[in-house]
C-alpha cells in the first residue's frame, strides 16, 4: 500500500549552502507532494533561494517560521500541510537524500504500520579540512557512542530511537507534536512520548541519508553544547537513566575539569585532563586510515575532544539549571 500524497518537511535557518541540492533530492519521480520549507529567519541567502524555486516550482512552499527551532517548525508544519496528507516526511536541510527517499519513509511507515520512521545517517564533509575531520569522527564509535542510526550497516526493524524521517500525521497531532521547549533533542523526547502511547518506531536501513557536519570548532562547540542540554532536559522531563554511552563524555568532562581545577595545588592531577586528550589524539590516528579523511583526518583527535566536552558540558550545566529550578518551585 503506497501512500497517495507525501508533505515533506524542511526546517531550515541560514542553509543557503546546501537547501537547493537538498530540495533537488528530495524531489520525487511520482505520484503527487510538496515540500514545505519552514524557515526560521535566515539572514543569508536561503529565502532568496527557496522563493526562486518556488516560482518555477509551486509544490515548494515557502512558509515562515517565528519560532525558528525545528520543533515549532514541525508543529506549523503539521498543521498547514495538504488536507490530502496523511504522513510527515522530516527531512533536515544539512542532509542529502538518496533518489525517492521521501516516497520510501511514507511507504514504510505505512508499510509496517508504525507511527514513526527513523533513518540512518553518516557524515560526509566537502568544504573545509575541519569538517571532513568531524565527518570522519562523528562516523565512528568513539565519536557517536556506537548509536544504532549512525552507521548503514544493520537491518530495518524496532528501535527505540533513530534520525527522524517521517509520522503519522494524525499520531503526531494527537501526541501534540514536539515539545517546542526543545530546541534541540526534540527527536528523542519526542520518541519517549510515542511509546508511551502504544505507538512504535521503524528503523528503515535503505533510506540512508548523508549529514553535512559543522565546518568550525566554535560552530561544533555549540551544536554538541546544544545537545547536552536537550539531553539532560530529556532525562529530567522523563526520569530516565543516561545510557552508558551518553555518561562517557559526562565522565570525560567532569573529569578534566577537576584535574585542571586540582593541578594548582596538586600537579599530577593533570594526568586527568592531559590523559584525556592524549586518548582522543591516539584514537584519532588509529581511525585515520579507515575514515577516508585524508590528511584532515589528523583532526579527528581534536574534534573528538570538541564534541565530548561541549556534550559533557551541556549536560552537567542544564542538569544543574533544572534541578536548582525544579527545588526553588517546589519550595
Amino acid at each position: 500500500m503506497k501512500p497517495d500524497f507525501v508533505s515533506i518537511v524542511v526546517p531550515t535557518l541560514n542553509e543557503e549552502a546546501y537547501i537547493e541540492r537538498t530540495l533537488a533530492s528530495l524531489a520525487l519521480a511520482d505520484g503527487e507532494y510538496e515540500i514545505l520549507v519552514m524557515d526560521g529567519g535566515s539572514t543569508d541567502r536561503t529565502r532568496e533561494i527557496v522563493q526562486r524555486l518556488s516560482d518555477s516550482d509551486p509544490r515548494i512552499r515557502p512558509v515562515h517560521n517565528p519560532g525558528r527551532i525545528q520543533a515549532s517548525a514541525m508543529n506549523m508544519a503539521a498543521k498547514l500541510a495538504d488536507h490530502r496528507a496523511s504522513i510527515l516526511v522530516r527531512a533536515d536541510a544539512h542532509c542529502g537524500y538518496p533518489e525517492g527517499f521521501a516516497r520510501a519513509v511514507a511507504t514504510a511507515l505505512t508499510v509496517n504500520g508504525a507511527q514513526s520512521v527513523v533513518v540512518p545517517m553518516v557524515t560526509e564533509g566537502d568544504e573545509t579540512c575541519f569538517q571532513r575531520a568531524v565527518a570522519a569522527a562523528q562516523n565512528s564509535k568513539f565519536g557517536n557512542g556506537g548509536s544504532a542510526h549512525r552507521t548503514a550497516a544493520g537491518k530495518s526493524g524496532w528501535v527505540d530511537h533513530g534520525h527522524h524521517a517521517g509520522f503519522s500525521r494524525s499520531f503526531f497531532l494527537k501526541l501534540g507534536g514536539y515539545d517546542e521547549s526543545f530546541a534541540v533533542n526534540e527527536d528523542a523526547e519526542f520518541d519517549i512520548r510515542v511509546h508511551k502511547a502504544g505507538g512504535r518506531v521503524w528503523m528503515e536501513m535503505s533510506c540512508l541519508c548523508v549529514y553535512h557536519p559543522r565546518k568550525t570548532p566554535l560552530s561544533l562547540w555549540r551544536q554538541y553544547y546544544g545537545y547536552g542540554k536537550g539531553r539532560a532536559r530529556t532525562t529530567l522531563k522523563h526520569k530516565v537513566r543516561p545510557r552508558l554511552r551518553q555518561l562517557v563524555p559526562v565522565a570525560a568532562f567532569i573529569g578534566s575539569a577537576f584535574g585542571l581545577a586540582v593541578s594548582p595545588f596538586f600537579a599530577p592531577a593533570l594526568v586527568l585532563p592531559v590523559g584525556y586528550v592524549g586518548l582522543c589524539g591516539a584514537l584519532g590516528l588509529y581511525e585515520v586510515k579507515k575514515s577516508g579523511a585524508g590528511k584532515c583526518g589528523a583532526g579527528m583527535g581534536a574534534a573528538f575532544a570538541i564534541m565530548h566536552m561541549a556534550w559533557g558540558a551541556g549536560f552537567i550545566t542544564n542538569s544543574l539549571r533544572l534541578n536548582i529550578s525544579n527545588m526553588e518551585s517546589a519550595t
